[in-house]
């Protein structure tokens, strides 16, 4: 599996954000089960979900004081790497 994230250490919290399809931040099941699979490779790490819309406006889900953090950041200023996990 090849996916999109970053890993982000800010104000002592490391947290991970996964870009994932729209239609899964659109379904709070989807979302737990996003969630639950990633959290294998980010072990002990808030797990923060990121779609974006067809104008390329990102979208976050998860823990509120991180998404509220992340809607203040323009995209680019994350940064992005492409994870291989098998």
């Amino acid at each position: 599996m090849t996916f999109e994230g970053a890993v982000i250490k800010e104000q002592g919290v490391s947290f991970a954000i996964v870009v994932v399809k729209e239609y899964v931040l659109n379904s709070p099941s989807e979302c737990n089960n996003a969630r639950s699979g990633f959290q294998t490779i980010f072990p002990r790490m808030p797990i923060i979900l990121m779609a974006q819309n067809s104008r390329g406006v990102p979208r976050y889900q998860g823990r509120t004081d991180i998404v509220n953090f992340l809607a203040n950041v323009h995209p680019s200023r994350i940064p992005w790497k492409r994870y291989n996990y098998n």
